[in-house]
Order: structure tokens, then C-alpha cells, then sequence
């Protein structure tokens, strides 16, 4: 069947219309004979009539450049075209189909079974992995803008009213209860899927800080602080991961807690967990302390941490030795046996490395010159107050880092200094009165005695 234009002229005008013929055989060969008179037909309808009569089903694919098919233009006024409604997909639909080959689903509903909520919790529990896997942010933002931006009021049947923030805090607190359990079939299912091995253990402590007072949790403490807020609040997370970077388990610890102080915790947490299996765990050297060496070792346990510096003292003739082994680019190490025997020690050294950190050093060394140089001409240019000169050497550009400068004259301490950077080199103290030299021997007094010290120095050089 198909489609066939026929002409009709009346009153000296010409028409066009369209008939639906089919095509049969007779004794003087094929002919077609009509089916239906269709009138006159815009080209999106003949379109619509051609594909039925072919037997197609649904909206032909049409190529880029089709000749056949000329478009029908319309005006449209842009600026009162918007998008409504419009939802994020692809990622949640992934997400969740991740959620149940971990069969999260089931093990949430054995743990949590249903009760007086209107929402189930484990309903929840998806709502909120599935934001945190796509569009990680508070739950006050998911319950106000993100939930209704995404499909998973199509994919989990959560309407979106249902959801708000004292909801989703809530399902938070139903699960904390079951963090062990969760953690364990976790691991186990994963080591179903992905035939994972849990041989090797990577140990690591991150913070996270809050804005506000938060009297309300009593972990959240002042303490060194990666994110370089130290005048907030935060809280210290462990976390424990296979050598293919999936999580086996976490704690959060107080914010003023040292990362040394976290070891034995977590290494007992774990094997009474999963058991004292024979694996590996892997630290960086915060985690380093002659205690914890001294409490992996009587065990039996085998490890893998980072040595500090100051305690590779010993073994400057194997530093200094040529008989490194190249084992990549700009990376060589070296194999030594530690004190007792008992050890190895791989030394490693990286040219690139080296230069980073050196000039990492350098542009360190000229900020505080430049620093105590200006503290210098405003002191040449007017006197000032002792108080007020203390109070520009704490705020001075490294004034809060241990790094010692070596001042000429005027009573300052013989022979270099850490940095080795010299005042006289970069300008000279040339003309630099007795008060101003013993400012800045207070402010590296600063540095190795600590503010008190410094300023009883200080005093004690103004007496004098």
C-alpha cells in the first residue's frame, strides 16, 4: 500500500489530493486500485499515512539530511519557552541498580522492619545513598532542591512532599544502630562480586569541620586542621580501605585527637570484626610511634608505615652510598635491614620531589625576608611601641612556622640556621638600631622557645 497524488482542475484552478491505493495483480498485470480518498494532506500527515501503510510502527528514524521530508516552520517566541519538571536520570537509575545487586534493599528491611513511619526507613536509606552518589550535599539542600531535580520519586516511589530534612535526619540516626552489620555485608558482598581480597589494609584519619559552636556534640573539638580552619570546630574520621580503595570500615573520633593515638583502636576494632586474618596494614607516618611499632610487632602482625626523617639518622652512610636501584622514572630505592634485624627499611628518593620541596622552601624563605624586611623600614620610618612591633612579628608572613633565621650582630646567636637564609645577603641590617635587632632576635626566640619565652628575652634584652 502507499500513497498517490492525483490532480483535479475546476474553474481553470488545479487541486491536489492524495489517495491510499493498493497494489493487486489482474489477467493485463499489476494495477492499483484505491482504497480510500484522503482530501488534501499536509506533508507530516502524508509522513504519518506513508509509514502505516508500509506497516511501521511507531516514529520513523529519519536521516540527518532527509530530502524527502520538508520541515514545517513555526514562530516561537523564546523567551516564553522554559523547561518544567526538568529531572536528573541517568546516574540514580545506575545507582540504584547498584543498590540491588549489593541487595541492600532486603538487608535494610530484615534490619529495619516496618513500623508506625509513613515511609519505610530503608526507603529512605536509598534516598539518601543515591544523593550522596550523585549530588553529595546536606540533607536541608536534598529535601529543599535536589530530591524533586532527580527521578527517584519515579524509581523509589517517594513522593517528593515526603521528604524533608527532620525525615532524612531521622533515617540517619535508624541506621547508626546497624553500622557493623552494614559493614560486614558490605565487604562480604562485595568480596562476592568483584572476588576481592582483603590482604592489604590502608589506614588513613581525615577531619571535617563545622561552622557554629555545636554544643550539642561533645566529639566536636579544636584540633589540627587539614582543611586550615583552626578556628572551627571539627571532628576526626578513620577510615580503613582494601588496596583497591573500597571501604572496609570507619570511626569518627574526637577533633583534638592525634592520629597516633588512633592506631590500636582501630586495629583491634577490625580484627575482632573480621578476625586476626594474616594481612598487611599500610600507614603514613603520622600514624608512627615507638608504641604502636612496639604493639603491631606483638602480634605478630605485618605492616607497612612511613618512617619520620628525624629517625633515619642512623643511616646516613646507606643515604649517601651510590648503590640505589632505579625502579621508573626519577624514582630509586634502596633495600636496608633495620636496627634490631627484625626489619627492612626501603629508603626511597625522588629528584622531583626534591626540587618541589626545595623550592617550596625557597618561596618560604623570601616571604618571611620580605616580611621582616617591611617590619624593618616601618620601624626606621617612625618608633613604635614594643607591644605593637611584637604583635607585626606574630602576624608576619611564616611567623607561625619553626623556621629560624640567622641575624648578624647584635647579639644574636653564632653560625646558621635552619632556613640558612641571611638577612645581611638580602639586604643587609646595615644600620639597624639595638631595638630592632632585638626584635627580631625575640621573634626567633618566638620560634624556639614559644611566645613566653620570647617576650621575657625580649624584656630582658630592653633592660639591658
Amino acid at each position: 500500500m502507499g500513497l498517490r497524488r492525483c490532480r483535479r482542475t475546476k474553474g481553470g484552478k488545479e487541486y491536489i489530493y492524495w489517495a491510499l491505493v493498493e497494489s493487486h495483480r489482474t489477467e493485463r498485470g499489476p494495477r492499483q486500485r484505491v482504497v480510500a480518498y484522503l482530501g488534501s494532506l499536509e506533508q507530516s500527515l502524508r509522513l504519518g499515512v506513508r509509514q502505516a501503510a508500509r506497516g511501521q510502527v511507531g516514529v520513523r528514524q529519519t536521516q540527518l539530511f532527509d530530502e524527502d521530508l520538508e520541515p514545517d516552520w513555526v514562530e516561537v517566541d523564546t523567551k516564553r519557552v522554559r523547561v518544567e519538571r526538568e529531572r536528573s536520570f541517568g546516574g540514580y537509575w545506575f545507582g540504584l541498580e547498584v543498590w540491588k545487586k549489593l541487595r541492600l534493599g532486603s538487608f535494610l528491611e530484615r534490619l529495619m522492619p516496618a513500623g508506625r513511619e509513613e515511609i519505610p526507613w530503608p526507603a529512605m536509606s536509598a534516598v539518601l545513598v543515591l544523593m550522596r552518589l550523585c549530588n553529595p550535599s546536606s540533607e536541608l539542600r536534598i529535601a529543599e532542591h535536589l530530591y524533586e531535580r532527580s527521578a527517584l520519586e519515579d524509581l523509589l516511589g517517594v513522593p517528593y512532599e515526603k521528604v524533608n530534612d527532620d525525615r532524612l535526619y531521622r533515617a540517619l540516626d535508624s541506621l547508626l544502630p546497624h553500622k557493623a552489620e552494614m559493614e560486614r555485608h558490605l565487604k562480604e558482598r562485595l568480596g562476592e562480586l568483584f572476588a576481592l581480597e582483603y590482604d592489604l589494609l590502608l589506614y588513613d584519619v581525615t577531619s571535617t569541620y563545622f561552622e557554629g559552636e555545636v554544643l550539642a556534640n561533645d566529639q566536636a573539638q579544636r584540633g589540627y586542621s587539614r582543611d586550615h580552619r583552626p578556628d572551627c570546630k571539627q571532628v576526626c574520621i578513620a577510615l580503613v580501605v582494601s588496596r583497591w580503595g573500597l571501604p572496609l570500615g570507619y570511626e569518627v573520633f574526637d577533633g583534638n585527637r592525634s592520629d597516633v593515638t588512633t592506631v590500636e583502636e582501630i586495629v583491634r576494632k577490625v580484627e575482632v570484626q573480621y578476625g586476626r586474618a594474616d594481612r598487611i596494614w599500610v600507614m603514613d607516618r603520622g600514624m608512627v610511634s615507638e608504641a604502636n611499632l612496639q604493639f603491631l610487632r606483638s602480634g605478630g602482625r605485618r605492616y607497612i608505615v612511613g618512617t619520620p626523617k628525624s629517625q633515619l639518622r642512623w643511616l646516613e652512610r646507606e643515604l649517601l652510598a651510590k648503590d640505589w636501584q632505579k625502579i621508573r622514572e626519577d624514582l630509586e630505592v634502596k633495600r636496608c635491614p633495620g636496627e634490631d634485624g627484625k626489619e627492612v627499611l626501603i629508603l626511597c628518593r625522588s629528584a622531583s620531589r626534591g626540587a618541589k620541596e626545595k623550592a617550596m622552601h625557597e618561596r618560604f624563605e623570601k616571604r618571611v625576608e620580605e616580611g621582616l624586611i617591611k617590619l624593618r623600614e616601618g620601624c626606621r620610618k617612625q618608633k613604635q611601641k614594643l607591644g605593637v612591633v611584637e604583635r607585626r612579628v606574630g602576624q608576619a608572613p611564616g611567623s607561625q612556622q619553626p623556621c629560624q633565621w640567622p641575624v648578624q650582630g647584635g647579639g644574636a646567636p653564632a653560625g646558621g640556621w635552619g632556613c640558612g637564609a641571611s638577612l645581611g645577603e638580602a639586604g643587609g641590617l646595615e644600620g639597624v638600631g639595638p631595638a630592632e635587632r632585638r626584635v627580631l632576635y625575640a621573634a626567633d626566640q618566638h620560634h624556639r622557645l614559644g611566645w613566653g619565652a620570647a617576650l621575657a628575652s625580649l624584656h630582658a634584652a630592653n633592660r639591658g
